[in-house]
């Protein structure tokens, strides 16, 4: 296997650089032409190869999709609930506070760098290619089981729709072929890919906002007292009061990732270095309020709640909304849920394959010539069928429930490490002074605050969700599913690693044709 130098370009070279505040010609108000896009993309490294056609309101899709108030709510709910009762809610605000500090450092790189794989290229222009590449493989392979678990948690909505009984064996064939369609849904381009996730969105719209408002004003069982209510659920669980509240931290920072699939799709936005930070923004706080809002909806409505912190009640979301509107509602409610979950996974699956994309073109991933192909429709689609591999692989691992978990587990704690890592190059270099935020968004001296509010959020977080936790795990799970996150993160990160030292992908990023000075004007490589 040989690594190919890429044809559209590589990007910039070890050295941090500073890239000088860029305008497109002609890049005046809200948006710029797509020349100008285009224009700005070559001063980059590299050229259009991708369709650009989404405007704010698309990019905004795409990382709503990928966040997915009902996709978040039913992976968090239950455990919030079992582990510190009605009081679990108020771990959302916090998760939702401390992603608000990534995502203002995520800003003000997305304006300056509008690259697809965002991580990858950010930290290769802040701290080096042997970093940058070991963020990158990392911030894939995060995305890529995601995928693998929103796939699996997806089918049993599929036998649920049509009365069927699962079996281990029916939900994985059940969740490839759901991945499949996805794939070839992506295969056919962002036009159509943004189609579908419309149509999510207004699922989720249905199931998140009236739903979560008829709960709540129509339907609640409890007083707001029960907000504050433990339920005597750490003591149930042989945990203390604070103990439990980190756990459900952990636990909820998942429903608040995935916003950089904005950034994901940022060579394929309009006027991306102002849009993009504007549509992650948005994704955020938007799903930020309806998981909000459903979550005390959900526990003030719910029958039973004590029920949940005695295991008994699994699905807490489905039974507060079957008992509120009744029978009738289960099948149409289920509906909503699926789709739900196929624009997820159809938006986070396209984000994959866009990152891998990126790395590719720079000759730096395995198999580099095939997976930066691009097909007539302007889709990535080597990196699409490298991702779509990768994760159905790992889809056999639902023929054994636990071993799913280990893989949830460890997608959490994993998506958190390169935000850290990010953050942590990002403050790096404004204290050398080696980068100066110059793009369309740039919070001044307050920035560097941010940033180190950031470092101190992602760190404290990625320590909490790789602390092995038995009250996270199912009653009478093995040792390794404990310990998920930390073994994950290590086999992943060690494999990064050895394909570092054998295949050497920096030194192709060190030999770019890039000016490496501080402050230089980047262009384009030739070919």
């Amino acid at each position: 296997m040989t690594e190919n130098p890429p044809r559209s370009g590589t990007s910039t070279g070890s050295g941090p650089t500073t890239t000088p505040n860029w305008t497109a010609p002609g890049a005046s108000g809200a948006a710029a032409g797509e020349a100008g896009d285009a224009d700005r993309l070559a001063a980059l490294g590299y050229r259009q190869e991708l369709r650009r056609s989404l405007g704010v309101l698309g990019n905004i899709s795409m990382g709503f999709a990928v966040v997915s108030p009902v996709v978040g709510l039913y992976a968090v709910s239950q455990v919030g609930l079992s582990v510190a009762g009605g009081a679990w809610v108020w771990a959302l605000p916090v998760c939702l506070l401390g992603q608000m500090l990534v995502v203002a450092v995520y800003s003000e790189l997305a304006s300056q760098w509008p690259l697809a794989g965002g991580a990858y290229q950010w930290s290769r222009r802040l701290a080096g290619p042997t970093f940058a590449w070991l963020t990158g493989w990392m911030w894939q392979f995060a995305v890529m089981f995601a995928n693998t678990t929103v796939a699996y948690l997806a089918s049993p909505w599929f036998f649920a729709l049509f009365g069927l009984t699962p079996t281990p064996a029916r939900l994985v064939l059940v969740s490839v072929l759901f991945m499949l369609f996805c794939t070839l849904v992506n295969a056919y381009g962002i036009n159509l890919l943004r189609w579908f996730v419309s149509l999510g969105i207004a699922a989720e719209l249905i199931a998140s906002v009236l739903v979560g408002f008829a709960l709540l004003l129509f339907f609640r069982v409890h007083g707001f007292g029960l907000l504050t209510d433990l339920l005597d659920a750490p003591a149930t669980a042989g945990v203390s009061t604070g103990a439990a509240f980190l756990a459900v931290v952990a636990v909820g920072g998942w429903a608040f990732i995935g916003f950089d699939a904005c950034v994901s799709t940022a060579e394929e936005t309009r006027d991306a270095g102002r849009q993009v930070p504007r549509a992650m923004w948005w994704a955020l706080l938007s799903v930020g309020v309806v998981v909000i809002l459903n979550a005390v909806s959900v526990a003030l409505a719910h029958p039973d709640p004590a029920a949940v912190v005695a295991g008994q009640d699994l699905d807490p979301v489905t039974t507060a909304v079957t008992t509120a509107f009744g029978d009738w509602s289960a099948k149409p409610f289920v509906v909503v849920v699926l789709i739900s979950f196929t624009a997820c996974l159809m938006a986070s699956q396209g984000g994959a394959a866009r990152g891998l994309y990126s790395l590719a073109r720079d000759g730096v991933f395995p198999f580099s010539a095939q997976v930066r192909r691009v097909n007539r429709h302007k889709a990535p689609i080597g990196g699409l069928v490298a991702a779509t591999v990768v994760s159905a692989a790992a889809l056999p691992l639902g023929l054994e429930a636990t071993a799913m978990g280990s893989l949830i587990t460890f997608g959490t704690a994993a998506t958190f490490l390169p935000f850290f890592l990010l953050s942590v190059a990002a403050l790096a270099a404004r204290l050398r002074g080696t980068w100066r935020p110059s793009g369309e968004v740039s919070y001044g001296r307050a920035g560097t605050v941010v940033n180190a509010l950031a470092v101190l959020w992602t760190g404290l977080e990625v320590v909490n969700i790789c602390w092995p936790r038995a009250i996270l795990a199912p009653p009478g799970a093995p040792w390794y599913q404990v310990w998920a996150a930390l073994l994950g993160v290590g086999l992943v990160g060690l494999a990064g690693l050895g394909y570092l030292l054998v295949r050497r992908p920096q030194r192709l990023m060190r030999d770019g044709a890039f000016s490496e000075r501080p402050g230089d004007e980047l262009a384009p490589a030739v070919h």
